[in-house]
């Protein structure tokens, strides 16, 4: 990834009549990089994507790619290829006819083509399946056929529609891995829509958060996890449990803060973000594995509090305990990874938790 920009978007709006599902994106995206789309249905992420493609033109603003605007530019002239939810791929065409159906227009020769399909085929590591049917795929195997489609035309730009939307939820796990090696390994732009938040973590470099067709947050996966911009971001972005609490300045720009439900504590100014208005903080975020169950006696904690489990959630590998604190409305959710000889806690057991004030996330009224 570089520093240059591939896509920029100036100022875009987009109405379907009276419904206005794009109001005012500014986004640039850089060369190289893996970006997504992310947020709840409706929220506008696809109808961006569309515009990039040629699809869809705005109402009004602007869209370059490789410092070009893009207004009245059909799709097939843009330098972007999609991979759609549904594959597209053709059923009465063999693997390689699939791949190589963008090349017939293309001056080059049935060697070069077949050359170019190969290649194209190694890329997503289906060498050898070139003369089989599509109906003769699995739905993995499919996804990779159309991303070998796109591929194989060299575009700057890939845009993924939900492309993993379809597949198991093993075969998906393993095709974010296999998909963000493949972006990586060929250098090219990827742009992926999902509404799925564990899987934009996993293969973004930066993530935009859309919510009614603007952008809330536009980040890295870690700034976006471990420093929400707002409520609806962190309950959108994985699990946070929110509790009331009031905050106070003191000296050298520290801030004290009593939360209700845990206690006090004091945060160094450089945990506090720059232009916080204190007065307005009224809860504060901890996400489930910030806090921690202290089975043993001995155990210790830089801050600590009481509570009881009032119930479990088993995993596998994690167990999401629901807490009670003695001045929370709601349980908090605590998670534990269950390492060899850690016993499952049963609801009714009271229990001491374990934080710190390095794991809080303010949020103003």
């Amino acid at each position: 990834m570089t520093e240059q920009s591939i896509i920029d978007i100036r100022g875009v709006h987009k109405s379907f009549g009276r419904v206005e599902a794009l109001k005012g994106i500014d986004l640039t995206i850089r060369e190289g990089e893996f970006f997504s789309l992310l947020g709840p249905s409706g929220c506008g992420k696809t109808t961006l994507l569309r515009m990039i493609a040629g699809f869809d033109e705005p109402t009004s603003g602007v869209v370059m790619i490789g410092g070009q605007s893009m207004a009245g530019i059909p799709a097939n002239k843009r330098p972007t290829n999609m991979v759609f939810q549904s594959y597209a791929i053709f059923p009465h065409l063999s693997v390689s006819d699939n791949v190589g159906y963008g090349l017939a227009k293309k001056k080059m020769s049935r060697a070069e083509k077949a050359e170019e399909v190969n290649n194209a085929l190694a890329m997503v590591d289906l060498e050898g399946y070139g003369e089989r049917s599509a109906h003769e795929l699995s739905g993995g195997q499919r996804q990779r056929v159309a991303l070998a489609r796109a591929l194989v035309m060299k575009p700057r730009v890939v845009l993924l529609d939900e492309p993993l939307s379809a597949l198991d939820k093993k075969l998906r796990e393993q095709m974010q891995v296999e998909l963000r090696a493949l972006q990586q390994s060929v250098g090219i732009t990827f742009i992926l829509v999902t509404h799925d938040q564990e899987e934009a973590l996993i293969m973004s470099d930066r993530i935009a958060v859309l919510f009614e067709g603007e952008i809330a947050q536009l980040d890295s996966p870690q700034r976006l996890y471990r420093q929400p911009i707002n409520q609806r971001v962190a309950s959108f972005i994985g699990v946070m449990n929110f509790l009331e609490a009031t905050a106070e300045a003191s000296s050298g720009g520290d801030l004290s803060l009593t939360i209700p439900a845990l206690g006090s504590v004091s945060m160094h100014a450089a945990q506090v973000p720059e232009g916080t208005d204190v007065a307005a903080i009224a809860q504060i975020g901890m996400r489930p594995e910030m806090l921690t169950i202290l089975f043993d006696e001995t155990d210790k904690a830089a801050c600590e509090s009481t509570g009881e489990v009032v119930g479990t959630s088993y995993y596998g590998d994690m167990t999401y305990y629901s807490v009670k604190l003695s001045k929370a409305e709601q349980p908090v959710t605590v998670s534990m990874r269950n390492t060899a000889g850690r016993s499952i806690v049963p609801p009714g057991t009271a229990v001491r938790l374990g934080w710190g004030a390095d794991s809080i996330v303010l949020f103003p009224s």
